[in-house]
C-alpha cells in the first residue's frame, strides 16, 4: 500500500467538505425532512406523498425516486437547493 501524498490527502478533504449529509444513501426520509423541513416543499413538488407516510422512517431518497418514478439526481439537486433557500416549486411538475 502506498503513502498518501500531500495532495492526496488534499483532495480527499476537499471531497469530503463538498458532500452533503442529505448524499448519505442510508438517510432515511422521515429523518431527512426532521432535520431540514424546507426540503418538505420538495416532496410536495416532486408529487410525492412521503410526508407523514409510516414508511418514511424505513425509506430513503433512493427508494422513494425509485418507488415513484422521480430522476433521483434531479431529486437531490432539489433538495439541495431547497437547504441552501434557493428552491422555486414548479407547478406543472411531473416528475
Amino acid at each position: 500500500m502506498r503513502a498518501l501524498s500531500k495532495l492526496d490527502l488534499s483532495f480527499q478533504v476537499k471531497a469530503n467538505a463538498m458532500s452533503h449529509p442529505i448524499e448519505n444513501p442510508d438517510l432515511p426520509l422521515d429523518e431527512l425532512m426532521t432535520r431540514w423541513p424546507e426540503t418538505i416543499e420538495v416532496f410536495l413538488d416532486h408529487r410525492l406523498l412521503c410526508v407523514g407516510c409510516l414508511i418514511a422512517p424505513f425509506h430513503t431518497v433512493i427508494d422513494a425516486c425509485r418507488e415513484h418514478d422521480v430522476d433521483e439526481q434531479s431529486f437531490r439537486a432539489d433538495l439541495l437547493r431547497a437547504i441552501d433557500g434557493q428552491f422555486r416549486p414548479s407547478l406543472n411538475k411531473t416528475s
